[in-house]
C-alpha cells in the first residue's frame, strides 16, 4: 500500500468512528482525493473559506481593544479544534472529521461575539429569529463562492450533520421541533437544506461531531476564565468560592506558593482542560462499552449522547456557568459595551433594509434582484446575510461611513 496513502490510517478508527470511505458523500458529487479523505478535504475547504479568515476579527465575549491577550472567534476555534482532535484521538474516532466540525462550529456567528447575534435575533423576529449553526449551514452550502461548480463548500454528509446536530437531535421522529426548537421551530434555512439532502434531523449526530461540541464547552468556560481575570472583572481569590474551579486554585498554591499572578493564570487554565478532557474521555469510554455501538449509525440511533461529561463534570460545568454569568458576561463594564454593540448593529440593519443601495454593489444588486411576493422578507434575509458575515471592525467602519461616527467599544486589560 501507498505509504502516502489516507487508506494506511484506515485501521486505526474504531467500528463506531465515521468512515470517510463510506461516507453518504456530497450534494454534488466528486471524484475520491489520490491523497486526502474525505473529512480532510472538507477541513481543508473551511480552512481555505473567507468566512473563516474573517473568524481573526470577530470577537467572543470581549468587543475591540487595545493589547494581544484576548481571544478571537478564530482563536477560540483552533482552540476547540485541538480539544476536539484529543478527545477524538483517545476514543479511536476519525480526528480530522473532529477538527472539521470543530473549525466550522462558529462561523455562523455575527460581529461582537453573542451581542451581535441578539441584535439580530430581535431585528428577525418576524421572519423566525436568527441561529447561528443555520446561519453556519447557509454560509457553507450557499453564501460561499469559490467554486466554478456551485456555490458553498459541498462539503460531505457528516459534516453538515455534525454542524447542524452537534448538540443533538433537533426534531422528533414526526419532523417536529425538540428542546430549544420546540416552540420557534428548526429554522427555514436547516430545514430548506434538509430537503434537498436528509441529515436526519431526529438523530443525534456522530460521536466525531459531539467530540466537537463538548469541546467548544471546555475551552468556552476556560478562556472565559482565563479572559476575565485578565480584563480585572474578577479575582483569583472569587474563584475559590467555586466548586471544582477553587480546589483547583488551592491545588496550585500549595505546590507553588510564590507563583506569579499570570502563571497562576495560565497553570488554571491547562488544569481546567485536562481535568474536563480526562473526564469526557473516561465517561465516554464508559457509555461506549455500555451501549456496545457497531457503527456510526449505532451512535446516531442511540437515545443518549455517548461523549459527554460525567455527572460530576456536569455540576462543574454548571458551576463556572454560574460564576461566570454575572461576574463577566452580566458585569456592568462588558454590558455597557453590549449595548453600544447592540446599537451599532440595530442601525446598520435599519439603514440597509430602508436603502439596500448602501450595501457594496454585489449586495446592493442582490437586493435590486429580489423580486415576488415575499420582497421585504426576502430583503430582510439578504441584509441578515450581509451584517451576519461582518467582523466587528468592519461593522464599526459601515457605522462610521453611514453615520459619521462609532462608539469606542474597548475594554483594555490589566497588562498581563
Amino acid at each position: 500500500m501507498d505509504p502516502l496513502s489516507p487508506l494506511t490510517e484506515r485501521t486505526l478508527r474504531a467500528p463506531f468512528a465515521a468512515d470517510p470511505w463510506t461516507s453518504r458523500g456530497r450534494l454534488f458529487p466528486e471524484a475520491p482525493s489520490p491523497t486526502r479523505t474525505e473529512f480532510q478535504r472538507d477541513r481543508d475547504r473551511i480552512i481555505h473559506s473567507t468566512a473563516f479568515r474573517r473568524l481573526a476579527h470577530k470577537t467572543q465575549v470581549f468587543v475591540p481593544h487595545e493589547g494581544d491577550h484576548y481571544r478571537t472567534r478564530l482563536t477560540h476555534t483552533i482552540e476547540v479544534a485541538q480539544i476536539a482532535r484529543a478527545i477524538a484521538r483517545a476514543l479511536s474516532l476519525d480526528d480530522d472529521l473532529a477538527e472539521a466540525l470543530a473549525l466550522a462550529h462558529d462561523l455562523g456567528h455575527t460581529p461582537f461575539g453573542h451581542t451581535g447575534e441578539d441584535a439580530v435575533e430581535a431585528l428577525m423576529a418576524a421572519q423566525g429569529g436568527f441561529d447561528h449553526n443555520a446561519q453556519a449551514l447557509r454560509i457553507v452550502t450557499k453564501l460561499e463562492h469559490r467554486y466554478a461548480q456551485y456555490d458553498g463548500l459541498n462539503l460531505s454528509w457528516e459534516t453538515l450533520e455534525g454542524l447542524v446536530k452537534h448538540n443533538g437531535p433537533l426534531t422528533d421522529r414526526q419532523g417536529k421541533g425538540i428542546d430549544r426548537y420546540a416552540k420557534r421551530g428548526v429554522p427555514h434555512d436547516i430545514l430548506d437544506y434538509d430537503a434537498r439532502q436528509n441529515l436526519d434531523l431526529y438523530t443525534f449526530a456522530s460521536a466525531e461531531a459531539q467530540a466537537a461540541a463538548i469541546a467548544d464547552d471546555i475551552a468556552y468556560n476556560t478562556h472565559d476564565v482565563d479572559d476575565g481575570l485578565r480584563a480585572g472583572l474578577f479575582d483569583i481569590a472569587d474563584l475559590k468560592a467555586v466548586p471544582f474551579v477553587g480546589d483547583l486554585v488551592r491545588e496550585i498554591e500549595a505546590a507553588h506558593p510564590h507563583l506569579e499572578r499570570s502563571r497562576v493564570i495560565h497553570e488554571l487554565g491547562r488544569r481546567i482542560i485536562t481535568r474536563f478532557v480526562e473526564d469526557v474521555i473516561a465517561e465516554s469510554r464508559h457509555r461506549l462499552s455500555a451501549l456496545q455501538p457497531l457503527s456510526a449509525q449505532d451512535i446516531r440511533a442511540a437515545d443518549h449522547s455517548v461523549v459527554t461529561f460525567s455527572e460530576q463534570m456536569v455540576a462543574a460545568d454548571r458551576a463556572m456557568k454560574d460564576f461566570l454569568y454575572p461576574h463577566m458576561y452580566r458585569h456592568p463594564r462588558i454590558m455597557k459595551l453590549r449595548q453600544d454593540a447592540f446599537d451599532v448593529v440595530r442601525h446598520l440593519f435599519e439603514a440597509f433594509l430602508d436603502d439596500p443601495s448602501k450595501m457594496p454593489s454585489e449586495w446592493s444588486q442582490a437586493a435590486r434582484a429580489i423580486n415576488g411576493p415575499d420582497l421585504q422578507s426576502e430583503l430582510m434575509q439578504l441584509v441578515r446575510d450581509y451584517i451576519a458575515g461582518m467582523t466587528d471592525r468592519y461593522c464599526l467602519e459601515e457605522h462610521r461611513r453611514l453615520f459619521g461616527n462609532a462608539p469606542e467599544l474597548r475594554l483594555a486589560f490589566n497588562g498581563i
